[in-house]
């Protein structure tokens, strides 16, 4: 009996039929520019947590800005240069992990459970947790991100986003450190506002994002005198106006979801039964 043969003889260099061609969007180089950037992002983070144990937390708030502003850069650099790389991805989420995980949660540490315990061992075990709380919402953030970043919807997050959240909590920490002595209310609301931003980041609210903007795109003369007077009033008052804006964003899709349910809710309180 005759053995049929294969058409294309066994090779050990050739792929096998179930290996899929490497993008090039996710090449496995390192590259020097954008991962300098989010070594500058990671070490804004670090020294955020540093400043918090010093006790200067308006650097502390202001090195989670910074961060954020540097985690803005590395990935459009990446895109831009055509360096993207699966390293890159892997440590920039790292890198996010302590600028946007770590670092908010022991500045609103540093800030309050120390002062918060002096009204009670409940009250200092609050300040903790809800510490720690903000910390592991941030890492399930990011995992659940880099699990279902191939698909889903690119206009939008599912979730407040770490860097987002991160604002929030530092920013009113930030604010928080210009009063002489908040009082047992003060620091109840700023582990509150850590629980709740660490909340919004696991949620399954619908966030808009940045990323389909288009900027060669033309735009109204009028935008060059807003933006301008805009980031004028945030070098004036930086964590007031950072507070307010961050705020809004993180209150936005909780707000528009809330809306959307109780209009819903009317309109078939007032529609007709059917016949």
């Amino acid at each position: 009996m005759m053995t049929r043969l294969s058409e294309t003889p066994p090779d050990v260099d050739q792929p096998s039929d179930t290996s899929v061609p490497e993008s090039r969007s996710q090449r496995r180089g390192v590259y020097l520019l954008p991962n300098l950037l989010t070594t500058a992002c990671l070490a804004c983070g670090f020294y955020a947590i540093v400043s918090a144990i010093n006790g200067d937390f308006s650097r502390a708030g202001a090195a989670v800005f910074a961060a954020m502003i540097f985690d803005g850069l590395d990935g459009r650099v990446a895109r831009w240069t055509g360096t993207e790389s699966v390293f890159g991805k892997e440590y920039d989420s790292l890198a996010d992990m302590v600028a946007f995980g770590l670092a908010p949660a022991i500045v609103a540490y540093q800030w309050g459970v120390e002062r918060i315990a002096e009204y009670g061992n409940a009250w200092g075990r609050f300040g903790w947790i809800a510490a720690f709380f903000y910390a592991v919402c941030a890492a399930l953030r990011l995992a659940r991100f880099n699990a279902r970043a191939a698909g889903g919807d690119k206009r939008y997050f599912e979730g407040l986003p770490s860097p987002s959240a991160a604002a929030v909590v530092a920013a009113f920490v930030w604010f928080s450190s210009e009063w002489r002595e908040p009082g047992l209310a003060g620091l109840i609301l700023t582990f509150s506002i850590s629980a709740v931003a660490g909340a919004l980041m696991v949620s399954g609210f619908a966030y808009p994002s940045m990323k389909q903007v288009d900027w060669d795109r033309r735009v109204k003369f009028a935008y060059f005198i807003i933006v301008p007077v805009f980031l004028a009033l945030i070098a004036a008052e930086p964590p007031t106006m950072l507070l307010a804006m961050f705020t809004t964003y993180a209150l936005a899709a909780p707000a528009l979801w809330l809306g959307r349910r109780l209009f819903r809710g009317r309109r078939e309180a007032t529609e007709p039964p059917p016949a």
